[in-house]
């Protein structure tokens, strides 16, 4: 049965996630490593006034996705495919040895940075229910002006989509939307429009950050956040991290063709379980599994066999 891990993205951090990864050494050498990297005690990236940072969310998400799938590796078990929603992809590409979890991190901390810098207020998401995407990019332009930019960004399934733009923007569509089709509409906690043209700027200096490493071909396929294609060359996944800023996250699309390509377990680092749920939507045949602390062994088992 071909597998597939996959790399959460923002929305799905909380209070304390970093201490509710697997007991495991590899997971201890992962947060001393990143504490060292950051000049940081870990407890003071997770607590509750950092987690309203994008730069602290972004790290956090890093750390916890890529030292749980560290665990996996060190006991032999490598997933058939990888794929990581927004800066998920991030840890997609340090499961398959395109970036060391070092340059990694260092590139989640700028591209943090970037966001924050780029639009520190007034700007933020929202997730719409309900409407497919030509319905909503219809609706969206209705709004749309430059004072108070609005855009489609991701596509997290056919009737779950996301917003980016000013906070003005969003509320104007989601008042209309809730009474035109939608079944729910609401803002995200989210202080930063991604996943949009508002972030080109952010797109083109991780592209120069990107272009100064050496980064290597991937020992395991991507499945892309920007085109929907199987990334298996070092500048294609280049690309694919610098774009995914700036463009749709097409996440549905992204795991379609791991369906495609005959996976049937999906397995969720750490933390949350969003993109499982999504894919159990989409497929209601494959199997899911988001890894806890609790859960670890049975993940174990089930790669196993």
């Amino acid at each position: 049965m071909k597998s597939a891990f996959l790399f959460p993205g923002q929305g799905s951090q909380y209070v304390g996630m970093l201490n509710d990864l697997p007991n495991d050494p590899v997971v201890k050498h992962i947060l001393e490593e990143s504490s060292d990297l950051l000049h940081l005690p870990i407890e003071s990236l997770h607590n509750n006034k950092a987690l309203s940072t994008t730069k602290a969310v972004q790290q956090c998400l890093l750390i916890a996705s890529v030292s749980t799938y560290k665990v996996f590796e060190k006991n032999g078990l490598i997933p058939s495919f990888v794929a990581g929603h927004s800066v998920g992809a991030f840890g997609a590409a340090v499961a398959a040895g395109v970036l060391t979890f070092e340059e990694a991190l260092k590139l989640v901390t700028l591209r943090g940075e970037l966001m924050e810098r780029t639009c520190d207020h007034g700007y933020g998401m929202a997730v719409v229910l309900g409407l497919d995407e030509y319905r909503l990019s219809e609706i969206v332009q209705q709004f749309f002006n430059e004072e108070e930019p609005v855009y489609v960004s991701n596509r997290n399934s056919p009737t779950q989509l996301t917003l980016s733009g000013s906070i003005k923007g969003l509320e104007k569509v989601i008042d209309y939307v809730k009474t035109h089709g939608a079944t729910s509409a609401r803002l995200l906690n989210v202080s930063t429009p991604s996943h949009c043209p508002l972030f080109k700027n952010v797109s083109e200096e991780l592209l120069g950050e990107l272009n100064k490493l050496d980064l290597k071909r991937p020992k395991i396929p991507i499945s892309s956040n920007v085109n929907s294609r199987l990334l298996r060359q070092a500048d294609a996944v280049k690309e694919d991290l610098a774009k995914s800023i700036c463009y749709p996250v097409r996440w549905h699309d992204a795991v379609n063709l791991l369906y495609e390509t005959g996976t049937r377990l999906f397995i969720e680092m750490p933390p949350g379980d969003v993109l499982t749920k999504l894919a159990n939507q989409a497929f209601s045949e494959v199997r899911t599994m988001a890894i806890s602390k609790s859960n670890i062994d049975d993940c174990f088992y089930v790669m196993s066999n």
